[in-house]
């Protein structure tokens, strides 16, 4: 009897040793029926999660009249992409910025804008790296919530949604080596492949094939190495999303679009924006990083889905915090304000130009 409980208390450390999760776990079909399409996630790690997301949650200026006309040529030097707001909304989004990205360098606009030996504030200046990157993100940010609906919904994304206060997304990622070791101990790393590479330039990652399996009349030409190489892109994008592969996939027939879920339509949808983002947006910024901010190849950083979605199926678990909505200069494709043109950079000693900019 003694030797019964013993092998009982020995097999209850080994499943809690190896992970499990005590009950209940919610199971929500996502799918057909009797497909097997869940999407399956403990209550308990979920709400710690959303409180830990709404935990940081910053208290922004409230939003001006919306019918405000937009501020009149002059008022501001060298603003590029919004000179479509007002001045109360573009005062409202430069201070929101302050917060959603350099909050925790505690500079605040001097974490862009250049600090005059006189103690003035030069906002014409792009001498910054930050100011010419931030730029680019307003610009991204921009298009992602004008063009890709599809993806972010109508509620759109913000600064906030990647950053959090931080000034480096918590997930991104730079181009490896050849045969480096840091994609997986299972990944057989062939030349400069690294699974990030499909959300820049890597083929499509479809390996199976559609109607001639285990046939010689097929002209997929995919190796084990390209199984494997999707096989763990599938997997880090579960992980990003915080989902399993029954969020999208059938699992009888993991390649059958008619079978799977809506959200898999969504997930492709968001697998063609990132390349967009990445080529576009992220590697022409590419010479304006410094040193320190560089990959081991000398590229600058770059996004993957873990850069909005941090282990959420949907970014904060959509905290309205993180939306779009309600920030004109983030929801349209802005022009640069009347009678702009590119600041000239200022010479040592000349006394500061006054104005605004971003």
């Amino acid at each position: 009897m003694r030797r019964h409980a013993l092998t009982f208390l020995a097999a209850g450390g080994l499943l809690l040793t190896t992970g499990c999760e005590r009950p209940p776990v919610d199971a929500v079909q996502t799918g057909f029926r009797g497909v097997g399409l869940e999407h399956i996630a403990n209550p308990r790690t979920v709400a710690d999660s959303m409180a830990s997301f709404a935990a940081r949650v910053p208290t922004l200026a409230g939003q001006p009249p919306v019918d405000m006309e937009p501020a009149p040529p002059g008022t501001w030097e060298n603003v590029q992409v919004l000179g479509h707001l007002s001045e109360g909304e573009f005062n409202r989004l430069m201070l929101a910025m302050t917060t959603w990205v350099a909050q925790e360098t505690g500079q605040g606009c001097n974490y862009c804008h250049v600090i005059e030996d006189d103690g003035q504030v030069n906002f014409v200046s792009d001498d910054i790296y930050t100011k010419v990157v931030s730029r680019d993100m307003i610009r991204m940010t921009q298009e992602i919530n004008a063009n890709y609906a599809s993806h972010v919904g109508e509620a759109g994304v913000n600064c906030w949604t990647c950053h959090m206060g931080q000034v480096l997304p918590p997930n991104y990622w730079f181009l490896q080596p050849d045969n480096t070791e840091a994609v997986s101990p299972y990944f057989v790393n062939q030349g400069p492949r690294q699974l990030e590479r499909y959300y820049l330039d890597e083929p499509a990652l479809r390996v199976i094939s559609d109607d001639a399996a285990l046939s010689g009349d097929s002209e997929n030409t995919a190796s084990i190495q390209d199984t494997e190489h999707a096989y763990w892109v599938m997997i880090q994008m579960s992980e990003d999303l915080g989902v399993n592969c029954t969020y999208c996939h059938t699992t009888a027939r993991f390649g059958d679009w008619e079978q799977s879920s809506p959200e898999r339509v969504t997930a492709l949808r968001g697998i063609r924006m990132t390349r967009h983002l990445n080529t576009e947006y992220m590697v022409p910024l590419d010479g304006e990083w410094p040193d320190y901010r560089l990959g081991p190849l000398g590229d600058g950083p770059k996004i993957q889905c873990g850069t909005c979605h941090n282990g959420a199926w949907q970014p904060q678990y959509g905290v309205p915090a993180s939306h779009g909505s309600g920030w004109p200069g983030l929801t349209v494709l802005g022009p640069a304000h009347p009678g702009t043109t590119q600041a000239p950079i200022e010479a040592p000693g000349t006394e500061p130009v006054s104005g605004r900019n971003q």
